[in-house]
């Protein structure tokens, strides 16, 4: 079996099991959305829902985050990791986007990836999920998977996502992401399939007897 069947496989299961991909981060608008993305990073989409569910009925607009100031920002999310780091983003973010763009979010990968601590990840999760541009985002988890599932030879996540790309329609993409987040939550998480016992991971590989060791991000 080679890589472009075992996308078909996995391009079969993800739209049989997830016909539907609502967005895990709660937002209000794009720039809560971007807001809530930065945030993301080494924590959960909960722990994030569960730390802004106070903050955006408030505090929704880079104005509002200027206002408040680094230290302010740095209480309220200091149940997330990293919370300095982030708290110093959120702020020097919001005083770029009123600065150089009149308070809104750029629908460009080249300024989003300018702003203070949006990576292209990030800006590749704005893109698609808040404004709907085809974009393939590759976290660790994707990367992980993508392995696992024979899509990629693991050298890094530029080369997973250009592989991604070049194995799935286009107009797929936005929707395949969240798809294979949600798939890799609850059935090929990172310490219990190992390449073994998921459908897609039997079904791409089904006489795989050993647990697939899997290259770091």
């Amino acid at each position: 079996m080679n890589e472009t069947q075992r996308a078909k496989i996995v391009f079969k299961i993800l739209n049989k099991i997830y016909p539907k991909t609502p967005i895990p981060l709660k937002h209000k608008n794009s720039f809560t959305f971007l807001i809530s993305v930065l945030l993301s990073a080494q924590t959960t989409d909960v722990n994030v829902n569960n730390v802004t569910k106070n903050i955006y009925p408030i505090y929704n607009k880079p104005e509002h985050f200027v206002k408040l100031g680094r230290k302010k920002i740095e209480r309220m999310i200091k149940s997330i990791g990293i919370f300095r780091n982030k708290a110093k983003s959120v702020f020097n973010l919001s005083k770029q986007l009123i600065k150089k763009h009149n308070g809104k979010v750029p629908k460009s990968f080249e300024e989003l990836e300018s702003l203070p601590g949006v990576g292209h990840k990030t800006a590749s999760v704005v893109m698609a999920q808040s404004f709907g541009v085809p974009a393939f985002p590759v976290d660790t988890h994707i990367h992980r998977l993508a392995q696992r599932w024979g899509l990629t030879n693991g050298k890094n996540v530029v080369q997973t996502e250009k592989d991604l790309k070049r194995l799935f329609p286009k107009k797929s993409w936005n929707k395949l992401h969240l798809q294979i987040i949600y798939y890799g939550r609850e059935y090929c998480k990172a310490r219990e399939c190992y390449g073994l016992t998921c459908k897609i991971c039997t079904s791409c590989y089904p006489h795989r007897k050993k647990s697939i060791k899997t290259r770091k991000a």
